[in-house]
């Protein structure tokens, strides 16, 4: 099943202002003060303009670096990496295909049995689907991975 996931000017005009600074500016959130973080609670986290799916909570990690930090990306074509020099260093940046939004960085310091990357995001880019909604939200087929 396709969808027609896509930036808005209707999307963009719903954005909070952290939410524009971060994914439309490429703003980051303080650590440890964000709205996912901590969150422990089954579901995936799709992108707060597009809605296009983009981590699940089985991938989901404690880094212990405030941030929401995942090892992969359930739908890899639905991330775009491209390196970026800011803050006096070079990284890799990731942002949503379709919608265009900053998430957040990847690097290469994560679990290594799990692949070894830890996709560092900012949560005011995300938005929360518990389990119990992916049906009703049009993401069903992602439960059998939760």
């Amino acid at each position: 099943m396709s969808h027609p996931y896509r930036k808005t000017p209707e999307a963009i005009s719903r954005l909070s202002p952290d939410q524009y600074r971060v994914t439309q500016e490429a703003g980051t959130e303080p650590a440890f003060d964000n709205a996912y973080w901590d969150n422990k609670e089954p579901g995936i986290y799709v992108d707060v303009v597009s809605g296009e799916p983009l981590f699940a909570s089985t991938n989901k990690f404690d880094s212990g670096t405030g941030w929401p930090s995942f090892t992969r990306p359930i739908e890899p074509q639905n991330v775009v990496e491209r390196q970026e020099s800011s803050l006096g260093m070079t990284r890799t940046e990731v942002r949503s295909a379709h919608g265009d939004s900053h998430l957040g960085h990847v690097f290469d310091d994560g679990p290594v049995e799990a692949g070894g990357l830890r996709y560092c995001m900012n949560s005011a880019a995300l938005r929360f689907v518990p389990r119990d909604d992916l049906e009703r939200e049009g993401y069903g087929e992602y439960l059998q991975m939760l």
